[in-house]
């Protein structure tokens, strides 16, 4: 299949390339399509964080959440680990890797791009995806994170089945650790859908962040919900 050859080949290449010697913007992570570290992460870098997202409405509430472990193996190389689940149960194993390229525009551009290997449970498939990933600080007070790509890559699938994902951010830096966002994501297909989440980012204590958010979830075939979600991250 054309496109995960590419993908696949997009993701070795990049991991073999040296990250840009930079002094990378500070730019926030987007809190419901997490970013393995900050675009620039040093080598060494640990990260253990995790998310929980439920919908506030309607007879099904269930509550999705997923533990994970992100490591910067080398400078602007990052690999991560994710346990999603529903309620209780396992539904999938989660591998990503994330490569920074380099910063353009003075400084204030940071771009890379990010890989995710899916292996669902339930049917036991497996599924890929691949986004470009390019921030911009803005100026003091204003940075934005884009995420494009393509999900849902399986093999032997027509290429046509695979779905376009879109995700931006945009984040107003209200005082140093202090952040007020709104990400807003499309993914297209069947399953797809569109949320726009309002978030806060703060820190609890030293090496120690919450990212709180409510918004709304429309997905495709189904009535808008409102969501809320928090994310608990652990730096070491």
């Amino acid at each position: 299949m054309r496109i995960l050859t590419a993908a696949a080949a997009a993701v070795t290449i990049a991991a073999a390339m040296p990250a840009a010697a930079a002094d990378y913007p500070d730019i926030p992570e987007p809190m419901v399509f997490d970013m393995i570290r900050p675009l620039g992460a040093k080598k060494g870098e640990l990260e253990i964080n995790a998310l929980a997202t439920t919908p506030l409405s309607g007879q099904s509430r269930v509550v999705e959440w997923a533990p994970e472990i992100e490591y910067a193996v080398t400078d602007g190389f990052a690999i991560e680990f994710e346990l999603p689940f529903e309620n209780a149960r396992l539904t999938e194993l989660k591998l990503g890797l994330q490569k920074t390229f380099g910063t353009m525009d003075n400084g204030r551009i940071a771009h890379g791009v990010q890989y995710l290997g899916i292996y669902d449970r339930h049917d036991d498939s497996a599924s890929h995806a691949v986004l470009y990933m390019i921030g911009r600080r803005h100026s003091e007070k204003l940075s934005t994170m884009t995420m494009v790509g393509v999900g849902d890559v399986r093999v032997g699938q027509p290429e046509s089945e695979a779905g376009l994902l879109v995700n931006h951010s945009t984040f107003y830096h209200i005082a140093e650790d202090k952040v007020a966002g709104l990400e807003l994501n499309y993914k297209s297909g069947q399953d797809g859908g569109v949320l726009a989440m309002p978030q806060y980012h703060g820190s609890l204590a030293k090496k120690v962040a919450i990212q709180a958010g409510a918004g709304v979830d429309k997905q495709r075939g189904a009535k808008a919900r409102p969501v809320a979600g928090l994310r608990l991250i652990r730096e070491f």
